[in-house]
């Protein structure tokens, strides 16, 4: 059991029922409202006001860490003036099939000025310098 009559003062702070029941939802470390009303119920914490916690109304917090930024607007300027002079790679892998080589790992590279794509397949991870090494010799 908690205690904590002696850890929280017992002024009022001028605040209606509802705002109680948030303020405790707060202390508790935003625990769902189901188990403030469950923990109330069966007085396992000494000092928590019977009180019905609301179930039906979202904590502000969660919506804030719930929300997401809308996506970026593309830019359609290129910023390079020729091929190869900006790249974008990208290594990824194990994948779950293999390439026709027999390889699990896959090397992409994209131009910036050009968006002309290269996929490079290798067998570890660690192989992507040496493929890279091989691909800047050849362009």
């Amino acid at each position: 059991m908690l205690n904590v009559s002696s850890i929280i003062p017992s002024t009022n702070c001028l605040l209606s029922r509802d705002d109680e029941s948030w303020l405790w939802h707060r202390r508790l470390a935003h625990i769902h409202m189901h188990h403030l009303n469950r923990i109330a119920s069966i007085d396992l914490i000494i000092g928590l006001p019977k009180l019905k916690f609301e179930r039906n109304k979202l904590c502000k917090a969660y919506q804030k860490g719930k929300q997401t930024k809308s996506s970026f607007k593309s830019i359609n300027v290129v910023s390079t003036t020729r091929p190869l002079e900006l790249l974008h790679m990208n290594l990824f892998g194990p994948s779950r099939t293999k390439s026709l080589g027999g390889n699990y790992y896959g090397l992409i590279i994209v131009d910036d000025y050009s968006r002309f794509t290269w996929t490079l397949f290798i067998t570890t991870k660690d192989n992507a310098y040496l493929a890279f090494k091989k691909f800047t010799m050849v362009y």
